[in-house]
């Protein structure tokens, strides 16, 4: 008697082939180490700040001075501790924002903190306090920069690289390097240095991803916390040109809130038909960076803005629970702290990052499937209620499962499917609702060659 289960890829694979020479290319893709050790801290936090937290605004003009930076003090150790209490596992520091205003103090400019009212290098704090408290340190430089007259000139592409070198080189090891290609609408027309940028990294800090404006890590395509059903990491390399990511990103402050929807335009990165077209494929996960507030940077009349932590854990499971990493942005207020509502959300955030994997039911590493394996059926020893499910391919050996089905045993014995998927990736995380049952079963439909699963677990 045929079953619901029967179907899957070791036999019918929707259709398509498992295996071919065409095949071999898409899974011939997979992460370098850098990406590999991403895809396990998947989580990690923003943090904008700077001139415009002194200045309540979200970009700046121009025509500020070291002096309007008015902020005395900077608590780096609470910023650490809120953001550590929310599962994060690090901080990507907004180094110097569009309006070139830097937190280091940096030989070669004099704007900076050290002619403010400020004493120190928040750089330095923030940096040093992330490794006290155990969390990665990143860094982001604005390649805009409103205020140095030597932008628009060759030799402004010295003075990026010997800022990016006392950033790479003065504060410890560096987890990413955030470059994004914002630009006001009147800036003058100039080519940044990306490949001397890029080989500056790879020099100073080899073990840094490169984000957004850069080969590791893609831009998600929006602000607003979403991802694409399908999310591939197996994607074409024309997504990596820098220049196609600026043309995208903010080219005037009044574009941040239109940014935050949610834009149907290539939706389809990675499918067999978008693949076969395309020479040249590359390993490029995206990231989702999205604010815990309506704005990047903190202010006063936004604090009824800050997200609810069932909201950020929305994205969250948008995100991290569909094969790509979160960056999420914590912006400290002008008194140099995190503000109090924004630390509660968070560690409730935490909590519920938490709570999905707190109470197994079953959790097993497989491994290389074979044509025994067309589905896996799981058997509990009594009624669970479960409310998650997490798989996680082996992305060492590439993306391979294109479509799923995930069912529920009900404790009369009857199967019903709860969920049906597309990719999984890195992670894929399935909310099932508290559903009573007594066992499961996942049925791989597609996948390009013999699927690899790192694990599969399910959770009360």
């Amino acid at each position: 008697m045929k079953t619901k289960f029967d179907e899957n890829w070791t036999n019918k694979n929707n259709g398509y082939p498992l295996n071919s020479k065409e095949i071999e290319r898409y899974i011939s893709v997979v992460p370098n180490e850098n990406q590999l050790r991403l895809a396990k801290k998947p989580y990690y936090c923003f943090i904008h700040f700077g001139m415009n937290t002194a200045t309540a605004r979200e970009w700046g003009s121009g025509l500020e001075t070291a002096d309007d930076f008015t902020i005395k003090s900077v608590n780096a150790k609470q910023w650490v501790s809120v953001i550590k209490s929310s599962g994060a596992s690090g901080i990507i520091l907004t180094c110097k924002h569009h309006d070139g205003f830097c937190l280091w103090e940096s030989d070669y400019t004099d704007f900076s903190v050290k002619n403010s009212a400020f004493k120190g290098d928040i750089v330095k704090m923030v940096s040093d306090e992330c490794r006290r408290q155990g969390l990665d340190f990143g860094v982001y430089l604005s390649p805009w920069d409103m205020h140095d007259k030597r932008y628009g000139t060759d030799a402004y592409n010295d003075y990026f690289c010997n800022q990016l070198t006392e950033l790479l080189t003065n504060y410890g090891d560096v987890f990413e390097v955030w470059f994004d290609g914002a630009k006001g609408s009147n800036a003058v027309k100039f080519e940044y240095d990306w490949n001397r940028y890029f080989d500056l990294v790879r020099k100073l800090q080899p073990k840094a991803n490169i984000a957004i404006c850069g080969p590791d890590i893609r831009w998600v395509g929006n602000e607003g916390g979403k991802s694409r059903k399908t999310e591939y990491s197996v994607v074409p390399c024309s997504l990596r040109e820098s220049e196609r990511v600026m043309k995208d990103s903010q080219h005037d402050e009044s574009q941040a809130s239109s940014l935050q929807q949610y834009k149907q335009t290539d939706e389809d990165l990675g499918s067999r038909k978008i693949l076969e077209k395309n020479a040249f494929l590359c390993w490029y996960p995206a990231e989702v960076d999205v604010s815990i507030r309506k704005g990047w940077f903190y202010s006063d009349d936004e604090n009824k803005t800050v997200k609810s932590p069932k909201k950020l854990f929305d994205i969250y499971l948008d995100s991290v629970g569909n094969n790509c990493t979160l960056l999420l942005n914590v912006p400290p207020s002008d008194k140099g702290v995190i503000h109090r509502k924004d630390a509660r959300v968070l560690k409730a955030f935490g909590k519920m990052i938490n709570s999905v994997t707190e109470s197994p039911i079953i959790v097993q590493e497989l491994g290389r499937l074979t044509k025994d394996n067309g589905y896996i059926e799981y058997n509990f020893d009594c009624v669970k209620k479960m409310k998650y499910a997490v798989i996680s391919e082996d992305i060492s050996y590439s993306q391979r499962i294109e479509s799923f089905d995930l069912y529920i045993k009900k404790p009369n014995g009857k199967y019903k499917r709860v969920y049906n998927g597309t990719a999984v990736g890195s992670k894929k995380i399935i909310r099932v609702k508290g559903k009573k049952c007594i066992g499961a079963c996942l049925v791989i439909r597609q996948s390009r060659s013999n699927p690899i699963i790192k694990s599969i677990g399910f959770y009360e």
